[in-house]
């Protein structure tokens, strides 16, 4: 089934010259982890906003398993999605299981159905429940806050997580450390991911097929491997080429 449809996506804002999405058409397949990766202001996280309303299209429509959005009251879509940005956006003054069970609240789910749910899922991100659950965000380091950003967005079961450069402010290490967890959080909800990203290793890691995107505009959508292989531009050669200069480097150090 098709997860999510784009038909001739378009947005502008107020004052710019040019399109910040331009009539992108494309579609992402349930169970899919799909990466969107291009340089800043190419359009990759207002596309992404666009897929949970924050953002209206100025033309085009966008389906979610066969519905248009457009269609849809925007709060109860947004509850229906999970949402993960850079800045993790945890509320300071609760507890980490008061913020993993905001929704579940919003949602009606009693207190022990909640509390279970936060169980499983500080265990699914690699937390303790028992070390973690009463802290607070700032009693926590910055991967930490992370991944109960993620918890978060998982609580109600979606099936799909939309994630904006979730680990753009996180150590190269913990970002290879929550990389792979993510990558295994994917296969073990089945669900439907889309992860927006300037950097082409996380892209290509990540990403079942990745969107390239520059201007606006989405260049190639394809494998990591059909994209190696066959840039579809010198936009798309260029970013291939950068990667394997970062390669070259390592070699020589070694």
């Amino acid at each position: 089934m098709t997860a999510i449809e784009y038909k001739g996506v378009c947005k502008t804002f107020r004052g710019a010259d040019s399109y910040a999405v331009d009539h992108v058409t494309a579609a992402v397949e349930e169970g899919e982890f799909v990466t969107i990766l291009g340089s800043s202001g190419c359009g990759k996280t207002t596309l992404l906003k666009m897929t949970n309303r924050l953002y209206e299209p100025d033309e085009g429509s966008i389906a979610l398993f066969g519905k248009d959005i457009a269609n849809e009251d925007p709060i109860a879509l947004r509850r229906g999605i999970g949402y993960v940005i850079q800045q993790v956006g945890l509320f300071p003054h609760m507890t980490v299981e008061a913020n993993i069970a905001v929704l579940p609240g919003l949602l009606g789910w009693d207190g022990a159905r909640t509390r279970d749910r936060v169980t499983e899922l500080l265990e699914l991100v690699g937390l303790d429940p028992a070390q973690f659950r009463s802290r607070y965000p700032s009693q926590l380091s910055g991967g930490q806050q992370q991944r109960v950003g993620l918890a978060r967005a998982l609580a109600a079961g979606p099936r799909l997580m939309l994630l904006d450069e979730p680990f753009g402010a996180i150590d190269a290490i913990t970002r290879t450390s929550l990389q792979n967890e993510l990558l295994r959080i994917h296969k073990e909800t089945g669900g439907t991911f889309l992860l927006v990203t300037h950097d082409i290793n996380e892209a290509f890691k990540l990403g079942d097929r990745v969107m390239v995107m520059d201007r606006g505009m989405l260049l190639q959508f394809g494998t990591p491997r059909e994209i190696i292989s066959n840039p579809a531009d010198g936009f798309v050669a260029s970013l291939i080429a950068s990667a394997r200069e970062q390669e070259k480097f390592w070699e020589g150090v070694l």
